[in-house]
């Protein structure tokens, strides 16, 4: 059964999709920035920003009935380079002990204001 999850963003609905997608085990999270989605505010700073993603796609994983901890798969975008290393510092604090395959890629991302986009695939632990 197939589920769909939704943050608020205005991105979702002008791009019409979900912040994430539940299909059985796993957990699909689309492309997540830096803004806080009750306020619809970004910070300047690039850590910040990547907190922020942490905090809206563990905020989707729980809606998910998942967790950080389920994660398989993360894809980082960067805006600049200079800022990999400061972002990579965030991502190391919340997936050290887990250990996804990661991609990261330098890139443009949609408004001048992005920083870092951060997309996951998680699979729930199945027991038995």
């Amino acid at each position: 059964m197939r589920r769909k999850i939704y943050s608020g963003s205005v991105f979702e609905e002008l791009a019409g999709y979900a912040r994430a997608v539940v299909d059985d085990d796993w957990i699909f999270v689309s492309g997540t920035t830096g803004y806080d989605y009750a306020t619809g505010e970004i910070s300047p700073d690039a850590v910040e920003q990547t907190r922020q993603c942490f905090r809206n796609i563990t905020e989707a994983l729980e809606r998910a009935g998942s967790s950080l901890a389920d994660v398989v798969r993360v894809v980082i975008y960067i805006a600049e380079q200079d800022d990999f290393e400061a972002i990579a510092r965030v991502v190391g604090d919340h997936f050290r002990d887990i250990r996804p395959a990661n991609t990261t890629v330098i890139c443009a991302l949609t408004k001048p204001e992005m920083k870092v986009e951060i997309e996951v695939t998680a699979r729930r632990q199945t027991t038995g």
